[in-house]
């Protein structure tokens, strides 16, 4: 038996997302995908995805909406009208990918997973970065308990460097706890569990950014048998340090999202302790000579799709009835972090 026709999709926004991640991703899909149709304000834009794809262009979403040719709309818009874009698609009959942040409150994600539920239509939320090859890495090894209980987690996103754009005002929704937190707080929250998080710290400041949003993000997680998360994304950090750094009863991992490292060691070959109140030789610490074993992962080595693996994920749920993979259910954990983040340190 053939495969159905590619999807149609079309393309809401050809921005640094709609254009840079959807079509640059969707492009290679042709078996599976046809970018059918795309809108946006800037003519030259719209051209320039005609002249790439043959597909219809639109200057107002409406007439997108009204193309019955679509079946799948990805809305890359700003962030702030994430929400009320989605669920005009998913009124039209139209399945969506939305991008990240899902939506700017709460109120608005709980919106858009009703609206996917009455309508029956799918709802995919774009985070990425649950395909990314040092997270599915990483996630194996934990999963895997050579490292033994996982007592902490850090992640780090840091540079040094200002920003002017949209995506620093918060009347479009930006700010990094928005823009470049939902990647990090998605991944964090995948690997703490299904335990329910108690953020223990949230700070936001506004460091170097032009715009009235924040750039500094501090956030310190909590929960009954999960490990302690530590993010950090910061636009002020002149020595910005490696993205993992992970604490285990049985070893520890650190590294960046193209090289990991990571060590481990047999308890079987660790002599055995007694607890002793008794004064130690030469008043020395205890002291244990840990059989380390070394190991590490390059990018080059994954065998995991990628970044494609969610248009590919997502063919199947559509095409084939495939459950979806991310669904906004377990993307409305992010939502509530985010909210309740910026209760806690507005800006």
């Amino acid at each position: 038996m053939t495969d159905p026709q590619p999807i149609r999709v079309g393309i809401a926004g050809l921005g640094r997302s709609g254009w840079g991640i959807h079509a640059r991703l969707l492009d290679p899909l042709r078996e599976q995908f046809q970018v059918a149709a795309v809108v946006d304000d800037d003519p030259s834009r719209r051209e320039e995805a005609v002249e790439r794809f043959d597909c219809m262009a639109y200057e107002d979403y409406a007439d997108l909406l009204a193309d019955k040719a679509v079946e799948l709309v990805v809305v890359a818009l700003p962030s702030f009208l994430h929400a009320e874009r989605s669920i005009a698609a998913l009124e039209a009959g139209k399945h969506v990918v939305c991008e990240k942040p899902m939506a700017t409150s709460l109120a608005d994600a709980d919106a858009m997973i009703a609206a996917a539920e009455r309508t029956g239509n799918i709802l995919a939320i774009f985070q990425n970065r649950r395909y990314d090859h040092d997270f599915v890495k990483v996630r194996e090894i934990i999963d895997s308990g050579v490292l033994g209980r996982i007592v902490q987690i850090r992640m780090t996103e840091s540079k040094f460097g200002r920003r002017w754009d949209w995506q620093t005002l918060k009347q479009y929704g930006g700010g990094s706890l928005n823009n470049t937190g939902p990647h990090y707080l998605d991944q964090a929250l995948q690997l703490f569990g299904e335990a329910t998080p108690q953020v223990i710290l949230c700070h936001l400041d506004r460091t170097l950014t032009l715009g009235d949003a924040d750039d500094h993000v501090k956030l310190v997680l909590r929960g009954e048998n999960a490990p302690t998360i530590d993010i950090e994304i910061s636009s002020c950090d002149a020595y910005p340090a490696e993205k993992w750094h992970i604490l285990g009863t049985g070893g520890g991992l650190h590294g960046t999202p193209r090289e990991l490292h990571w060590k481990t060691f047999d308890p079987a070959q660790l002599p055995e302790r007694v607890l002793d109140t008794a004064p130690t030789p030469d008043r020395s610490y205890n002291r244990d000579e840990i059989p380390w074993q070394e190991h590490s992962w390059r990018i080059e080595e994954s065998t995991a799709p990628g970044e494609p693996g969610f248009y590919l994920d997502l063919h199947e749920t559509i095409r084939h009835g495939a459950p979806l993979t991310i669904t906004p259910q377990s993307v409305r954990r992010v939502i509530w972090l985010q909210e309740t983040c910026h209760q806690l340190s507005p800006v």
